[in-house]
């Protein structure tokens, strides 16, 4: 009952906030409730100001620092707020006041269990950047080198928890306000959020990602990824290696120390190509602000608080499909999608096909320079839900790391294309992976594959013949109360929107 209370008050204050930037989707309900889209018509500000992701953005902000990541994941999703809104809340950066440094040292101390003396040589009480989970500080250790501490903000985690709850509950009142808001799974992007601050919230797993980025480029020195310190390190505590370096869109500045911007875009396409396909494991936030040139013209990149993953049958798709594109061939674009069970089987090949080439065919009337990769997926991705497909997020997060990455490719040079200059390793990788001699291995080792789970398929299959033979399958008394519990769970679950929408008209109308 706490809980439900909570967030009703907690809903009153975004509805409030989001009225008062302008930023409430009154349209969304117009056509299946009238009655709630006629109390957000009065509370929505119609004097706003600016484009409606703008509007959005400023209302997220306000709301602190969840939802500020809540609009950095949404940026992500243009099928589910348009290109526009995604592209406004793109922009969202997550800079907040420091705390006071005795609590950063508080919080090292304790993690840590030495005292900040013994753990350093010199700790500066100023941080040098502060974000909405943690802030960063300079230290130099005892052995001279230079170090970033980035510490976890005091009462965070908490804090994350009950807006992502808030959150759930959200995405089961949209549910219900919208049954056709099922195909864009509202409780899955929460659940990916969640997960996602989940692992912002233990610095290790950041810490281990960029471990695992740097032993992936340990043999290419033009892109770099700094060394962690792993003794300094705790759930709360990130040290690793200072990075100093040119911000990537500086192009000034690195024409100033002598540098080539076209080396250093031949480096971040390279780099970026490589996270993706050669490894299945990409940087998701590679905007200028984490993305670096040190005086030879190397990058290097920092914050991995947001990578993604990609498996190898996802990386062939992507480069079956876009082989389709560049070679005309739509046919390949369709049938990829339908091979790999994104598009339903009831859909029409020939209908997807020709939606297909209505995104291709004007692609080709262009000069490479002006052609975004990044765009063409979201548009792709557009036009599929017209066929049902459903949403794939970390599809989605890489097609908004491409278009990051092609805005850091345009600063450098917006004459030439990055996905061109990365031509070679992805004519490399498609022999390799795509070439007759690959398809020939990929069929071998499915068929060995098979072969070895068969005589386990036919020692599953005798159980249940004898099972079956015995009088029916048996289902554990334990299964049953499972069963029983969440269905009790789903049908609680489902009532509570209606008693939600029914206080938060009251408390509306009462305080409005």
């Amino acid at each position: 009952m706490i809980t439900i209370a909570r967030n009703l008050l907690r809903l009153v204050v975004i509805v409030r906030t989001l009225g008062k930037h302008g930023a409430l989707a009154v349209d969304e309900y117009s056509d299946v409730t009238p009655g709630v889209a006629w109390v957000l018509r009065r509370l929505n500000n119609p004097h706003a100001i600016g484009r409606p992701g703008v509007r959005l953005a400023r209302a997220l902000t306000e709301l602190g620092p969840s939802f500020v990541k809540l609009g950095q994941a949404l940026s992500t999703r243009a099928d589910l707020v348009g290109d526009a809104v995604a592209a406004d809340l793109a922009q969202l950066r997550d800079r907040l006041d420091p705390f006071p440094a005795d609590e950063a040292v508080a919080i090292i101390e304790s993690e840590l269990e030495r005292p900040i003396g013994v753990l350093f040589s010199r700790f500066d009480p100023k941080p040098v950047a502060a974000a909405s989970i943690a802030q960063v500080h300079y230290a130099e250790a005892p052995d001279g080198r230079r170090l970033a501490v980035k510490v976890l903000r005091p009462g965070i985690a908490q804090a994350f928890r009950q807006d992502i709850d808030l959150m759930y509950w959200l995405a089961d009142l949209a549910l219900w306000l919208q049954p056709r808001l099922k195909r864009l799974k509202p409780v899955e992007v929460v659940d990916t959020f969640a997960e996602t601050v989940a692992m912002e919230m233990d610095l290790r797993m950041e810490a281990a990602a960029a471990s695992e980025m740097g032993d992936n480029f340990r043999d290419d020195p033009s892109f770099n990824v700094p060394t962690i310190d792993w003794d300094r390190t705790s759930t709360r505590v990130l040290t690793l290696d200072w990075v100093e370096g040119i911000p990537v869109d500086r192009v000034d500045q690195i024409r100033a120390a002598g540098l080539d911007p076209d080396r250093v875009l031949l480096y971040a396409a390279n780099g970026f190509f490589n996270q993706v396909f050669r490894d299945g494991f990409f940087h998701a936030d590679l905007h200028p602000g984490n993305l670096f040139v040190d005086m030879q013209g190397n990058l290097m990149t920092v914050d991995f608080g947001i990578v993604g993953r990609i498996d190898r049958q996802t990386r062939l798709y992507l480069a079956d499909m876009l082989l389709g594109f560049l070679n005309r061939d739509y046919d390949l674009v369709a049938r990829v999608h339908f091979d790999a069970g994104f598009v339903p089987r009831t859909q029409s090949l020939e209908m997807f096909r020709q939606a297909c080439r209505a995104i291709g065919e004007p692609v080709h009337n262009k000069p490479m320079s002006e052609i975004s990769i990044g765009r063409l997926l979201a548009q792709l991705f557009a036009v599929t839900e017209r066929f049902q497909m459903e949403t794939q997020p970390q599809l989605l997060l890489l097609q908004k790391s491409m278009l990051t990455a092609e805005g850091v490719g345009r600063a450098l040079n917006s004459r030439i294309n990055m996905w061109e200059m990365a031509r070679p390793l992805i004519e490399e990788w498609m022999r390799e992976n795509r070439g007759p001699e690959a398809r020939v291995a990929q069929a071998a080792g499915a068929l060995a594959q098979i072969a070895g789970g068969l005589p386990r398929l036919v020692r599953d299959a005798e159980a249940l013949a004898s099972q079956v033979s015995e009088g029916g399958l048996r289902i554990h008394p334990a299964s049953l109360r499972e069963i029983d519990t969440r269905q009790r769970a789903r049908t609680a679950q489902q009532l509570r929107p209606v008693w939600a929408v029914i206080v938060l008209l009251v408390l509306i109308l009462l305080f409005g």
